[in-house]
């Protein structure tokens, strides 16, 4: 029980990646908040609970201020403490350079960089006051190497890993770690309409010949948020199979 007792908020917990970090944090003891605006979310709280586990859904937009302010109040006045944050929510508005509209530039920094600020923002003053707190940040391995007809998507997750090297220095006295982690190409619903044939050649590409399962994710936000890494802070731990090298 690597988790017991700890208060995690996972965003983007409804599916995908952040699922299985909310059902492996659960099994780990953690009582887990999940926001997302997917309903998919109260199934997956639902499931975590039948096993066992202790788990809520709140439909919450990591780009409202005034939501994510509220929900973090209320996760306090009823647990005492948030323990844990993993800001996994994410989206991506794929095209190249010239072909970009304004609007999925601003969609994809909205939610990927600026709900990472808005909720980290939110509850380290709760963190401080405890003197203790995990904060970890969904990156990718193209925020460290660019991919074709991914500006907007690059540029946010380069911007998490800035973001996390900063916190460390911020907010290190406090009892504080601030990480990001950069997965490669993983099988999510993020990846279903990708021809079998391309997602064969995205293989080939990877040193160990095969995506990553959202449970291989998982275990590395697991790592970054227990104890056993209280001493790791300001990293950018990339699990994608070798391909980053």
């Amino acid at each position: 029980m690597r988790l017991k007792d700890k208060v995690a908020i996972v965003t983007g917990g409804a599916r995908g990646i952040g699922r299985a970090v909310s059902e492996l944090f659960a099994q780990e003891g953690a009582v887990v908040i999940i926001w997302d605006l997917l309903e998919e979310g109260s199934t997956t709280a639902n499931g975590i609970n039948t096993k066992g586990g202790v788990a809520e859904f709140h439909s919450i937009s990591v780009t409202d201020k005034e939501a994510i302010h509220a929900a973090v109040g209320d996760i306090h006045t009823r647990y005492g403490k948030i323990d844990i944050l993993i800001n996994n929510a994410g989206i991506t508005r794929d095209k190249t350079l010239q072909k970009m509209s304004l609007d999925e530039w601003d969609a994809v920094i909205d939610v990927n960089l600026k709900g990472v600020f808005l909720c980290t923002q939110a509850v380290v003053p709760y963190m401080k006051e405890a003197g203790y707190g995990r904060i970890v940040s969904a990156a990718s391995n193209v925020g460290l190497r660019g991919n074709f007809g991914q500006t907007n998507y690059s540029a946010t997750k380069a911007g998490v890993i800035a973001m996390a090297k900063t916190w460390t220095m911020e907010l290190g006295k406090y009892g504080i770690t601030a990480n990001a982690l950069a997965p490669g190409f993983t099988l999510t619903e993020m990846v279903e309409k990708i021809p079998v044939e391309h997602m064969e050649t995205i293989k080939k590409q990877i040193p160990l010949q095969t995506a990553a399962q959202p449970i291989d994710i998982a275990y590395g936000y697991l790592y970054l948020a227990s104890d056993e890494a209280r001493y790791v802070s300001g990293i950018c731990l990339t699990i994608d199979g070798g391909i980053s090298r």
